[in-house]
């Protein structure tokens, strides 16, 4: 049954498009908190029991390129970003490193830690074993998972956060498809994401400010 097409569409449905779009109605915190813990464990389970994921690092990764497509994206990045942020509140440019070191490498930890790792799991490596065999378009099986990552951001009611995130998402995608190394792009997507808080643009993507 956990294994059949019909309980997995049902099963997306809920986890990648009800509960994030639930997360905007106004209820209690705790009870968003205990569903997204709920949901992270049935993840879990599901990658242990039902696909048998042994959660081993990968062979043969070829970190030397890895390295070098993240450094192209980071350039990008943060040429793009430093700009936006210039010209948006040049003010908060770096402030979140300058203000408050301290917790400044404190958030980067706890972010890339117990945020970013957790959300490859579900959005990539739980994703691609779960349901990239539903789809023999594999370019619309790229879009639809960076179209639900950005949606897991909609709470945040924020039109460029959910472009932000859904241009990430593709990436990261990319990355895994190319890779299938959970590691590799909780690594790319923390870069990304610790860039986009050292920068300036950390207060709308519910960092600490």
């Amino acid at each position: 049954m956990l294994r059949s097409t019909t309980f997995k569409l049902t099963e997306f449905f809920i986890i990648f498009i009800l509960v994030p779009i639930s997360f905007v109605l106004n209820y209690h915190i705790g009870i968003k908190l205990g569903i997204g813990l709920l949901g992270f464990l049935y993840v879990i389970y599901i990658l242990l029991k039902v696909e048998k994921n042994k959660f081993r690092l990968a062979e043969n990764l070829n970190w030397p390129k890895f390295w070098k497509r993240s450094l192209i994206h980071l350039t990008v990045i943060v040429i793009v970003t430093i700009t936006y942020v210039w010209i948006t509140d040049k003010s908060q440019l770096f402030n979140a490193m300058l203000d408050n070191s301290k917790l400044w490498v404190f958030i980067l930890f706890f972010y890339s830690l117990f945020s970013v790792y957790p959300q490859e799991l579900i959005y990539r490596t739980f994703f691609f074993q779960r349901y990239e065999t539903l789809f023999k378009n594999k370019k619309l099986f790229l879009f639809l998972n960076a179209i639900v990552f950005s949606l897991a951001h909609i709470f945040f009611r924020n039109t460029l956060v959910m472009v932000l995130t859904f241009i990430g998402g593709i990436l990261f995608a990319l990355t895994f498809k190319r890779t299938r190394s959970t590691l590799q792009v909780s690594i790319e997507h923390a870069i990304y994401g610790c860039w986009l808080y050292t920068v300036g643009m950390g207060g709308m993507l519910g960092f600490p400010s």
